[in-house]
């Protein structure tokens, strides 16, 4: 249970706030859920104690999920796929200046380390859908679906330098794939070419090799400035 603190970080202090998953893939399904994600400004002034304030809070609500702002920025640098889709959301529900500022610098976090985090997740994802079908016949076709998807993203993503959340015209097939409807060898063949198209797309990339660091520690150190001349600590 979400401690109240730990709410009312969430509560008092988002800055960007945006609905992920299948609703923002444009996957949804009459019976999907909507999954919130956020990201939350941690007054300065619960730095200076002994408990730091937490990295991460779940909830308050069903399916919804908020970092902090210096952890959020440590995931998108390292190009965790979860948190760089999360910046590029089409559905955003709140965004404060700080938020806005986030937002905009959303290519700043993009480079080809992508690469190597966008296929390993998917690797690992499919290893989970093998065991699957050693084991029960058949994978999680939900999760299949979100594999070829992910693929998809990040090949594109290193293709173009631009990271796209909705599958647009392949809604249709990819929802074929979560009812069961293509075959187990087929996806498995889709996810090697996608994979190999992912690899065949570093070298050419016009992504930087490196993010922008430095100019994420900026807004990181000027957002925590700010916060403390603020001086509000009433999260704690």
């Amino acid at each position: 249970m979400i401690s109240p603190s730990d709410e009312a970080l969430v509560r008092d202090h988002t800055v960007y706030s945006c609905v992920m998953g299948s609703r923002a893939f444009g996957l949804a399904t009459d019976g999907s859920d909507t999954d919130l994600r956020g990201v939350f400004l941690a007054p300065t002034p619960l730095f200076w104690r002994f408990e730091k304030p937490p990295a991460h809070v779940e909830g308050p609500a069903d399916e919804q999920f908020s970092w902090e702002l210096e952890r959020f920025c440590e995931l998108a640098l390292r190009a965790n796929p979860n948190v760089l889709e999360c910046l590029h959301s089409p559905l955003v529900e709140h965004a404060d200046a700080t938020g806005r500022e986030l937002l905009s610098m959303r290519g700043a976090f993009l480079s080809r380390r992508a690469h190597g985090t966008f296929v390993r997740y998917a690797m690992g994802q499919r290893r989970k859908l093998e065991a699957d079908v050693r084991q029960h016949g058949a994978p999680r076709w939900k999760h299949a679906m979100h594999l070829l998807r992910l693929l998809t993203s990040g090949r594109d993503l290193l293709r173009t330098g631009e990271l796209t959340i909705g599958v647009g015209a392949a809604r249709d097939g990819l929802l074929a794939v979560r009812r069961g409807e293509v075959p187990w060898p087929e996806v498995e063949r889709r996810m090697n070419r996608l994979a190999e198209e992912n690899d065949a797309a570093t070298a050419a990339s016009p992504l930087p090799a490196e993010p922008d660091r430095a100019r994420i520690e900026d807004f990181l150190i000027r957002t925590r400035r700010a916060s403390a001349a603020a001086g509000d600590g009433s999260a704690g």
